[in-house]
């Protein structure tokens, strides 16, 4: 997956810390986010993601260190890159009363826009979310996955270089997930910059580039690829058994037990994730084991680490 345009440096933040008394949120945090990209923020609710971006957005003051947005070091006076930015909340933040068209008209004036531009905006952004037909409706009437697309198509009606987008699709099903990150990638194509944070390690393979944020410390950054290069040297194996649930906790016996060099047994859906070195070598015993309970197996095989895979490992 190639980053268009060039690797221009569009968030650079240095040693960035918060404290909120006693209690370190974000704990001397240097990343970038380069022109172009969609950068993922992941981690676990409490993280840290939120307050990162409240402070890239002048929301909140860094105890320690520094964050510069668009070449612009932020502080309480954003007013020089506010109509250059988006911002997408984690609460759904528009007007459940209003229509859709008129939560378009309401967040385009706040923009300064033009009635003339508003009016042109407002129609390319029905058209980009898929919502022309629903102009009228209410937005509380609206599905999640409707309204997480016109939250997308407010917050960038003035056309701003960069989206900050916090937990856009938390509680949506995965159908309006996916669609959701269609029209992340065609804002992309425009040249749009995208930090988001999410918990969905399925959205974390769709990043350009990422950092695992735990209890305030990034713990791992990079491409995907490269931070499963660098955090994964264990095997991943992937097992299709008959009775999922009963073989989980077999296999968790086993590694408790310590009968075999087992570290994970997660749960993948129908599937079953063994993470451990050099696992290839135990397939025939814990087929031996999870056969001896009475358990099947569909599939077996060693296969390649995914993001999810890397982030439990790497939170333990």
């Amino acid at each position: 997956m190639s980053v268009s345009n060039t690797n221009h440096q569009i968030i650079i933040a240095d040693g960035l810390t918060k404290r909120f008394g006693d209690f370190t949120a974000v704990n001397h945090v240097d990343f970038e986010v380069h022109r172009g990209e969609i950068f993922g923020f992941l981690g676990p609710n409490g993280s840290g993601k939120t307050t990162t971006i409240r402070m890239a957005l002048g929301l909140l003051s860094p105890s320690e260190g520094e964050i510069k947005v668009l070449g612009i070091k932020i502080d309480h006076n954003t007013s020089k890159i506010r109509q250059r930015i988006g911002y997408m909340s984690q609460r759904f933040s528009l007007y459940n009363d209003l229509t859709v068209l008129q939560n378009l008209q309401f967040y385009g004036k706040a923009y300064g826009l033009s009635r003339t531009d508003l009016e042109k905006r407002i129609q390319e952004a029905l058209e980009m979310s898929g919502l022309v037909g629903r102009e009228h409706a209410k937005t509380k009437d609206l599905s999640g996955g409707w309204r997480q697309r016109l939250a997308l198509s407010a917050s960038i009606l003035h056309k701003p270089e960069l989206i900050f987008l916090d937990e856009p699709t938390a509680g949506v099903d995965p159908v309006s997930r996916r669609a959701f990150w269609d029209l992340l990638y065609q804002q992309v194509n425009q040249g749009v910059t995208v930090f988001v944070t999410t918990h969905y390690m399925d959205e974390a393979e769709h990043c350009h580039r990422l950092a695992f944020i735990q209890r305030g410390t990034i713990i791992a950054y990079g491409t995907p690829q490269e931070i499963k290069a660098e955090k994964m040297d264990r095997q991943v194996l992937e097992i299709e058994p008959s009775d999922t649930i009963k073989s989980m906790k077999i296999l968790q016996k086993v590694q408790a037990d310590q009968q075999l060099p087992i570290e994970q047994v997660e749960l993948y859906g129908s599937l079953l994730h063994v993470v451990a070195p050099k696992i290839e070598q135990y397939k025939v015993e814990i087929e031996q084991i999870l056969k001896q309970a009475g358990i099947d197996m569909q599939s077996m095989a060693v296969i390649e680490p995914s993001l999810e895979d890397v982030f439990i490992s790497s939170m333990k």
